[in-house]
């Protein structure tokens, strides 16, 4: 299968795994939210954000030998990548038993941090899932150099695939157990049973598919330095993003207890999906970007290839970021239940600044194949550090909505407006053209906004059935009006082509 062909049947599976795991979480959610009850749903949560900051220590270093790997492959340096691979095996493995190491630590210092909020009940449960899943990051760190090979030889279609798997493996392994009574310590063992599953996957694939047998071959200590400064601005973007979108949980654990975490946490998942969703596409793009630019494609040529995922993209942002102001609110209410109409707002602050970002990451792909992340860390590391500031003195006052607003303001300076200036100065995109291709799409689709108003005034439909209602209305009047007035031509073809192949699959 080509590199073209797996790109397009990457995007497909992504979006196909994307849809398994909002069904999954719409679905799973609630039912571990009744069977925790919502102070351990939010010590659980809790708990997998802390541990998620030893993720960080990744340093960059995977997406670094994507780029690298892409590099050499395009360049034909066989033995550069071999080396490449061998080298950062040994590191990774080095990452894990420290990554461990600290997770040890956060476990013998629960009560000095979390004391003053926490039960003591809740304290040794936190100790409990912090070991289980410090063990699950040290594994991780031990395969992690499959995926980005998996990842950087464009094999989407394995990949994506076994995201499925792990999505349905968790639910379908956890749910008899939550009707066995029990509860969050049980889930931090299926989460590592299953991602030990998949980590074992990507070894296989790599040995037996793509016939790659990693052996150490020295330490390049060059080749070494080239790559941790590349990825030392990457690692600080990893940083930051955590921060932004993690230390909230953290804050709202030490200053308001579980029963905020627990609400941020609803409006958090909600905002993960949403960011999955519009991601779909640029996620698959990186391997090719980094080729591109190794071959000196020209500043128009890859403004051309942003505007066109860019617009991809926006077809989906737009659609999930107005469904969510028009039926948000009745939604978390019959997702989550009562006890959770806060999320709402939360999820309004934390999703809509993302909507531009996300539109135009592609842009980021540039940026790291270019080796220009330094802006970007930088700028956003010194707008997290303002999201701290500001978090927790309205985490005090307000709750989760006053830490979703302290990120919500750093997204708006550093994501939005910063960002858009360095790309079209700096990186001589033309930001510019973007725009106005972008606005000349978006346009049009405020339409079906206005009728599905008309329509909600008109007919009043009450319960669970009108919600759905709603929704389909909505969702149907939003694709005809795309395709009748947003869409070019590209993406009328990229329509037709797909509708042609569903009824040739139908008609054999």
């Amino acid at each position: 299968m080509n590199e073209s062909k797996q790109r397009k049947i990457g995007v497909v599976l992504s979006y196909l795994s994307i849809v398994v795991n909002t069904l999954v979480q719409l679905l799973y959610t609630p039912l571990l939210i009744r069977k925790l009850g919502q102070s351990e749903y939010g010590l659980y949560s809790l708990v997998a954000s802390i541990i998620g900051y030893l993720a960080i220590m990744d340093l960059g270093f995977g997406n670094a030998i994507v780029v690298y790997t892409s590099k050499y492959r395009a360049q034909k340096k066989y033995d550069n990548e071999r080396k490449l691979h061998g080298m950062f095996n040994i590191v990774f493995k080095i990452i894990g038993i420290v990554a461990a190491f600290l997770g040890l630590i956060l476990y013998f210092n629960v009560n000095n941090i979390f004391g003053n909020t926490l039960s003591s009940t809740e304290l040794e449960k936190m100790k409990i899932m912090m070991l289980i899943l410090s063990f699950n990051m040290f594994i991780t760190f031990s395969f992690a150099i499959y995926n980005s090979i998996i990842t950087a030889y464009e094999k989407f279609a394995f990949q994506k695939i076994i995201s499925i798997i792990y999505t349905l493996l968790k639910p379908m392994l956890m749910i008899p157990l939550l009707f066995l009574g029990y509860k969050s310590i049980s889930l931090c063992v299926i989460i590592t049973l299953a991602n030990l599953i998949t980590l074992v996957s990507n070894y296989y694939y790599c040995r037996k598919k793509l016939e790659i047998k990693i052996k150490f071959f020295g330490f390049d200590k060059k080749l070494f330095k080239e790559i941790l400064g590349y990825s030392l601005w990457i690692f600080l973007a990893i940083v930051v993003s955590k921060v932004n979108w993690s230390l909230d949980n953290f804050i709202l654990g030490a200053v308001s207890g579980t029963i905020a975490v627990s609400i941020y946490s609803i409006a958090s998942t909600l905002n993960q999906m949403f960011i999955q969703l519009s991601t779909a596409i640029s996620n698959v793009f990186l391997p090719k970007i980094s080729k591109l630019v190794a071959q000196s494609a020209t500043s128009e040529k890859l403004t051309n290839e942003m505007i066109r995922i860019g617009r991809l993209q926006n077809y989906i942002i737009f659609l999930m970021c107005s469904g969510l102001v028009l039926f948000g609110k009745e939604f978390i209410k019959i997702w989550a239940g009562t006890g959770f109409e806060e999320s709402y707002y939360v999820a309004l602050l934390l999703i809509i600044p993302v909507c531009i970002p996300l539109i135009q990451n592609l842009g980021l792909s540039i940026m790291q194949a270019m080796n220009k992340y330094k802006f970007k860390s930088i700028s956003t590391a010194i707008m997290s550090i303002f999201n701290l500031i500001i978090s927790i003195f309205l985490a005090k006052k307000y709750g989760a909505t006053g830490a979703a607003f302290g990120t919500c303001l750093s997204l708006i300076i550093c994501n939005i407006i910063l960002i858009n200036i360095y790309y079209h100065k700096e990186l001589k995109l033309n930001m510019i053209k973007f725009w106005k291709s972008i606005i000349k799409q978006t346009i049009p689709l405020f339409f079906p906004i206005v009728l599905i108003f008309i329509f909600m005034y008109f007919v009043s439909l009450k319960g669970f059935f009108g919600f759905l209602v709603n929704i389909i209305i909505y969702s149907l009047l939003y694709a005809i009006i795309a395709y009748l007035l947003s869409m070019d031509t590209y993406e009328k073809e990229l329509i037709n082509d797909f509708l042609i192949k569903v009824h040739l699959k139908r008609g054999n």
